[in-house]
Formats: C-alpha cells, sequence, structure tokens
C-alpha cells in the first residue's frame, strides 16, 4: 500500500513547508493487509452485535480520555476495540466462541506477543454486568506502578 500524503496547510512548518514539503503517514494497521480487509473491517462495524453497541458507547462515556478504534484489523485478526495509546485489547465473545477456544488461545497469543494486553467478555457480562466490565476496563486502563 502506498503511504497517505497530507500535504502541510499554508504556514505550517517554517521554511520546509513553503519548499513543497508533505508530511507523510502511513495507516498502521493496513500496511502490508490482504486485499479486502477495510471493506471487512467496515462490514463488520456496520453489523456490530447488539453488545458490541452497548461496550463501544459505554467505553465512550466511561473513559472519554481514551482513544478505542472499533473493529480493527490486526496482523491477520480483527481486535473488537483496540487502544494504542494503551497497549490494550478489548474482545467481546458470544457463545460461537464457546467452539473457537484454540483459536482464540492462538490469536490472543499473537496479539500479546505484539506487546497488547487483551482481556475478554462474554456478551451477557456486558447486559448483565457492566459496570463490573468497566471496572476491570478502567485496572486495565490503569498504568501499573512498574510504568509509571
Amino acid at each position: 500500500r502506498m503511504p497517505v500524503v497530507t500535504p502541510l496547510p499554508a504556514g505550517e512548518g517554517g521554511a520546509r513547508a513553503k519548499r513543497g514539503r508533505v508530511r507523510v503517514s502511513v495507516l498502521r494497521n493496513y500496511r502490508n493487509q490482504p486485499s479486502g480487509t477495510v471493506s471487512r473491517a467496515r462490514s463488520l462495524r456496520r453489523n456490530a452485535t447488539e453488545s458490541e453497541r452497548r461496550l463501544r458507547r459505554a467505553l465512550r462515556e466511561a473513559f472519554p480520555e481514551a482513544k478505542f478504534r472499533f473493529q480493527v484489523p490486526y496482523g491477520p485478526y480483527y481486535a473488537d476495540f483496540l487502544s494504542f495509546s494503551a497497549k490494550l485489547i478489548i474482545e467481546v465473545d458470544g457463545g460461537q466462541h464457546a467452539d473457537a477456544i484454540e483459536y482464540d488461545d492462538a490469536r490472543t497469543r499473537y496479539l500479546e506477543a505484539q506487546g497488547y494486553k487483551v482481556v475478554r467478555f462474554w456478551n451477557n457480562d456486558i447486559f448483565e454486568n457492566l459496570d463490573g466490565v468497566l471496572s476491570i476496563i478502567a485496572t486495565a486502563l490503569s498504568p501499573s506502578p512498574s510504568q509509571a
């Protein structure tokens, strides 16, 4: 994939901007992804489960300073909720995940090897104990004493 090139607005960047310099940023997750990755992520976002929608609203309300991306491609997987700054991935699992334990374990190992903490919740946890779920997420977002 080609990097996204954004021209600097006039007046920004001093003399360099006046000479036609541009700022280059690469979409970090879509680099080296197979064809169809972005469209699948969009489809996952559009067809979110009720538990994912409920948690998404709750995350925005409870942690407005935290930046979570929703249904993000990461390596060969898609993360339900991902915070780059907190290095945290939140997964919302429905009943189908009871039959995919080995797949989920491999996925968790991969994401943890990339430096992320993975926290999983069952759909019914979100419906029946949203405050408890948010409490666990708050703990995961808080830096540990060794990081402070």
